[in-house]
């Protein structure tokens, strides 16, 4: 088997590399009375309680071969809901064979690597405006690791999980390893984009930009849906039941809360070309 250069490099102790993934999914609703957008986060609570993230966490360990040291979940009222998880090197099942391209991740059917002194992290925020017509929920979950495996692997595990209007995403491999002779080594594998780390089918949904720091080892790609369908947006009910004038103020509404996510700041008229 040819070796890449990565592989080829022998290191002096432990890697000691920290990489860092931190997936942030938005779920955008039109909630136009008080009840509707009291059902709405009522409906969110439960569907992302602290049980159903804590397995969400746990498939991500197993995804990244991991073994759970320790949880702590906690369901908050009026909503809201966190779960950490510290996790250490797994059992190894078999010699690693995971290679260095720029790949999506698996689904949770196969234990691929194992680390050490990490741990993955979930907070939810339900949220919305005060005067009515938007809800959003929000969801953080961190990914940290320690040594070669890089939690991009779990990406794909967390898009297939949350259903997502926008993502954003960051990766970021921080502190140094050495090998035998002392060099320092800031980074053990090649990354262009965390786009090459999303599967296709996800990429064709999404509107996705880049922002990286290639010589600091950062790197940013946030997404949008692409396709925009009003139901997807009601809670309760359908378009149908809508005017054609409702139809297309509440089409506006959420389109425009999206851009303001998607491009991170308020948004007035004519300050964002539309896409074509």
């Amino acid at each position: 088997m040819k070796l890449t250069p990565e592989q080829r490099i022998t290191l002096h102790g432990f890697n000691n590399l920290t990489k860092s993934l931190s997936f942030n999914m938005y779920d955008i609703c039109y909630t136009k009375t008080k009840e509707e957008r009291e059902a709405y986060l009522e409906y969110i609570d439960e569907q992302y309680n602290s049980d159903r993230l804590t397995h969400i966490l746990k498939t991500v360990s197993d995804i990244i071969g991991a073994h759970v040291l320790n949880i702590a979940k906690q369901d908050y009222v009026p909503q809201g809901a966190s779960v950490t998880m510290l996790v250490s090197e797994g059992p190894v099942v078999e010699v690693p064979t995971e290679n260095f391209e720029e790949t999506p991740g698996p689904l949770p059917e196969t234990v691929v690597m194992q680390l050490d002194k990490s741990h993955i992290t979930v907070h939810t925020y339900p949220e919305y405006h005060p005067d009515e017509g938007i809800s959003t929920f929000r969801a953080d979950i961190d990914v940290s690791t320690c040594g070669e495996i890089s939690p991009l692997k779990a990406l794909t595990y967390l898009i297939h999980s949350f259903d997502t209007d926008i993502m954003t995403i960051d990766y970021r491999v921080r502190g140094f390893t050495r090998d035998v002779s002392g060099h320092k080594l800031f980074i053990d594998h090649e990354i262009s984009s965390i786009q090459n780390y999303i599967p296709d089918e996800a990429k064709d949904m999404y509107h996705m930009i880049d922002v990286n720091v290639y010589q600091e080892n950062i790197f940013h790609t946030k997404c949008k849906l692409r396709n925009f369908d009003l139901n997807n947006y009601l809670f309760g009910y359908t378009k149908d039941k809508l005017s054609h004038e409702e139809q297309k103020d509440i089409t506006e509404s959420v389109q425009w809360e999206m851009d303001e996510i998607f491009y991170g700041k308020n948004i007035y008229p004519g300050t964002v070309e539309e896409e074509k």
